[in-house]
């Protein structure tokens, strides 16, 4: 049985199995584009900001 995946850039349907070097992408392009939106730090974790030392004295 082969699992069937959401590509994460434009949610084709993509066979998750090892001939397809894009996994979990459906194409080198849009392999590039999550790539570049990473480069351009639209992706981010949430976080707290980081305490100051003299916070704490």
């Amino acid at each position: 049985m082969t699992t069937v995946v959401e590509c994460p850039t434009c949610s084709a349907k993509v066979e998750w199995k090892p001939e397809n070097k894009f996994r979990p992408f459906c194409s080198e392009r849009c392999k590039k584009i999550d790539l570049g939106a990473w480069a351009e730090e639209k992706y981010a974790i949430p976080a707290a900001p980081p305490k100051d030392a003299h916070d704490e004295e």
